[in-house]
């Protein structure tokens, strides 16, 4: 009764995840949101003179926005990289 109950609990998923439209969605609806609140921010400090605090945390964010899409570029762009160095 164990060994069937294991085997059952080690079955093959039956469905996919699109992981395709995840990445879409967080391209197309979160990431314009969180660069608006950035906007928001830097905007609030340059307002109150902290434009060297404003300059610092705009690098930052041009250096993470340069290392996320260096990923989504590996994202789509690996296999075919992958195919290219084992084949």
């Amino acid at each position: 009764m164990i060994a069937t109950e294991i085997a059952i609990l080690a079955a093959e998923p039956s469905g996919n995840i699109n992981t395709e439209g995840i990445v879409t969605f967080f391209a197309s609806n979160i990431a314009p949101i969180l660069l608006a609140v950035l906007g928001v921010i830097f905007i609030g400090r340059a307002s109150r003179g902290e434009i060297s605090k404003v300059l610092t945390s705009s690098a930052i964010a041009i250096v993470g926005l340069a290392f996320i899409a260096g990923a989504a570029t590996l994202f789509f762009v690996g296999e075919s990289i992958i195919d290219l160095i084992f084949n």
